[in-house]
């Protein structure tokens, strides 16, 4: 009951902050408030359109959280390894992170398929994300547990599998879970500025320029609910996975 209070509490405060701010500007184009916007949302997700929308935008995050982290893993490995590679791929990765997520979406649709788009960005996000944070595990991996598998003359298939995995376990779940977030809000992004057919942002956009208030905070209201709904399923599959 004290979880539910200190959940619900905040949700019921800000609430109130929405509908005092609805009433006081007092035109629902400007801002609706949150009865409509619920309103409008259930009568939204009682259109097959919008459950065809919502899975085509988590298949394409989801898809690009897969070979981002991937990607990631496999240059945060070669980078850590091996010198050469650390030299020619690391500026490379910090470039992309240090470059603005509207620029990727630009160039990108010029490259590829406007469907595409959404996924290839999610993954770019997600790869720095990935690569910094199995970089900073492997840099702080515990000499003294990789000196005894020498000194057990494991093999390095057995050593990643005994020691650098479980060492590693939790950075890889941190870092996850923080690209977990750049990937949906970045393929949202690139689905707002490259609208695909079906796609949570095509409909935002379509939203944005029909003047249809009351939906675009619908389908902003719907992309925050997902976001934190299956982070919490991540988070709560990576958990079991650390104590399994």
């Amino acid at each position: 009951m004290k979880k539910l209070l200190n959940t619900a509490a905040p949700l019921a405060f800000w609430l109130l902050v929405w509908a005092l701010c609805a009433w006081r500007v007092g035109r629902a184009l400007l801002l609706p408030g949150p009865l409509a916007v619920g309103k409008r949302l259930l009568e939204l997700a009682g259109t097959g359109d919008f459950w065809l929308s919502v899975g085509a935008t988590l298949g394409r995050v989801f898809l690009g959280l897969g070979w981002g982290a991937l990607a990631g893993t496999a240059l945060a490995f070669a980078t850590h390894f091996f010198p050469w590679a650390d030299r020619l791929i690391s500026p490379a990765i910090r470039v992309v992170r240090a470059t603005p997520v509207v620029s990727f979406i630009l160039l990108v649709y010029l490259w590829v398929a406007r469907g595409a788009i959404p996924w290839v960005i999610s993954g770019l996000m997600v790869l720095p994300v990935v690569w910094g944070a199995l970089c900073a595990g492997l840099d702080n991996m515990d000499e003294k547990l990789l000196e005894l598998a020498r000194a057990y003359r494991f093999s390095r298939l057995k050593t990643l599998r005994l020691v650098c995995l479980p060492a590693l376990r939790p950075q890889f779940a941190a870092g996850l879970l923080t690209a977990f977030g750049l990937a949906w809000k970045s393929g949202v992004a690139a689905e707002v500025l490259c609208p695909p057919a079906r796609a949570i942002g095509s409909r935002i956009q379509q939203a944005k320029l029909g003047l249809e208030t009351a939906d675009l905070f619908a389908w902003t209201l719907a992309i925050v609910a997902l976001s934190l709904a299956l982070e919490g399923l991540l988070r709560r599959g990576l958990g079991k996975g650390e104590r399994a």
